[in-house]
């Protein structure tokens, strides 16, 4: 399955909280458990779903602040935003991205479900919910209460642009069923491409972009919110990492959807009731990885099927060709495709070399944008 994005790092293989790094990555909804300051409140970019000014990012805190007072005065004005939502036998969590009730989560805490329950961090009640519309290509879905409460507090979304290496921040959510739960970190990076394992309802989302923090995220944080100190929504906590050869969580090492890309995936999910455009390229192809005779070497990423007037069919790639290389990125697997196909742009003219018949043959094809399903 091909995905795609922005981002210049090669993608990590992730299980997220809960999916968790390989290294391994982990999903971080949990089955089961599933997964008054001196602020500037102007630098909100995104608030009650409408736009505002771009938010600078920063910590808002200056050299003489007290940093204590500024974590409690941060999980004073945001926690209240992020709630615990079950999904069947699940638990994850969600942000109240509007004044209406909308929420937004992962795509891997609501699975399938279609309705579900919500508890405010207050854990004043337990409200209905349901679906609005889910995109498992960027793991990303809105959900909507029945009846929201009247107080029912948004939270701010800042510019991802604005998101700097060594930022503070604190994640929010309810990990391991704990509700309303808080651990800090700092922006480790940003900008990293990371790839969801598969699970039994999905092969795993391609994500770009994604915000790596050293806050703790374990299962059951999922959906929930990476907050810096001006009070604003980084990103939504998404996957931890985990040891290759042992399996545990890697402490330190988690991603987040950037706050941008929830933006711009929610309106779209709100307004439309669907994705309508994923600014995320594609071939228009869906691919398997192609293994030599023995089966225990990747060689490609062979061609399943091609939608017919996309970028693929009108480069003449067909239905078993093994695609090997986009540019000049050798390509092992789907799962590679996906990968390198995350790092460009639609509107991209690209060489595609491929193998059919056992020759070696390449296309120029236009990426297209990844559709919704």
């Amino acid at each position: 399955m091909e995905s795609a994005g922005s981002g210049t790092s090669r993608p990590l293989p992730l299980r997220s909280p809960c999916l968790v790094l390989t290294v391994g990555l982990v999903l971080a909804a949990a089955a089961g458990c599933s997964s008054g300051s001196s602020k500037d409140a102007s630098n909100g970019w995104k608030s009650g779903g409408t736009a505002s000014a771009a938010a600078s990012g920063a910590a808002g805190t200056g050299a003489g602040s007290d940093l204590q007072t500024d974590y409690q005065n941060t999980v004073k004005a945001v926690l209240p935003s992020v709630v615990q939502i079950t999904a069947g036998e699940s638990l994850g969590s969600g942000i109240v991205y509007d004044h209406r009730g909308d929420i937004v989560t992962n795509a891997h805490v609501i699975g399938t479900g279609r309705s579900f329950k919500v508890t405010l961090a207050d854990s004043s009640a337990t409200l209905d919910a349901t679906l609005v519309y889910s995109y498992p290509a960027s793991d990303l879905a809105v959900i909507k209460l029945t009846n929201p409460p009247s107080d029912i507090r948004p939270a701010a979304f800042v510019d991802s642009s604005k998101v700097d290496v060594g930022q503070i921040v604190l994640a929010m959510g309810n990990p391991l069923g704990l509700e309303s739960s808080v651990t800090q970190g700092i922006v480790s990076a940003v900008g990293r491409t990371v790839s969801e394992p598969a699970t039994a309802e999905s092969q795993g989302a391609t994500i770009p972009n994604m915000v790596q923090t050293s806050a703790a995220i374990n299962p059951g944080n999922s959906g929930g919110a990476l907050v810096n100190l001006a009070d604003q929504v980084v990103g939504i906590n998404t996957l931890a990492a985990t040891s290759g050869e042992s399996g545990a969580q890697a402490p330190g090492i988690g991603f987040a959807i950037p706050a941008s890309a929830v933006v711009s995936l929610a309106d779209q999910m709100i307004k439309n009731g669907k994705v309508t455009n994923s600014g995320r390229a594609a071939l228009g192809i869906t691919s398997r990885t192609v293994l030599t005779s023995g089966g225990d070497t990747e060689t490609g990423a062979g061609v399943v099927s091609v939608t017919s007037g996309g970028p693929a069919d009108k480069a003449g790639i067909k239905a078993g060709d093994v695609i090997t290389k986009i540019g000049g990125t050798a390509v092992a697997s789907s799962n590679e495709l996906s990968e390198v196909l995350a790092g460009l742009q639609p509107g991209l003219q690209v060489q595609v070399t491929f193998v059919r018949d056992g020759a070696t043959r390449t296309a120029s094809v236009t990426l297209g944008t990844l559709a919704a399903p």
